[in-house]
């Protein structure tokens, strides 16, 4: 939630995924016990999520 409050851009990227990628996003951020392994996945999923990509979605050559 903090991430999506500090960027406007991500928060509407974010909401413009289907709520199933949406749902996998958020799982994949809460499994981690340590918020320094939460948020180092966070960072790494920004570009897929600003791309409109889900988690598990190949990359198009």
């Amino acid at each position: 939630m903090e991430r999506l409050n500090q960027d406007a851009a991500f928060k509407k990227a974010f909401y413009a995924l289907t709520t199933g990628r949406q749902r996998g996003y958020i799982l994949y951020f809460s499994q981690p016990k340590q918020a320094e392994t939460r948020h180092r996945r966070i960072e790494a999923c920004v570009s897929k999520i600003m791309a409109g990509e889900g988690l598990h979605d190949k990359y198009k050559s």
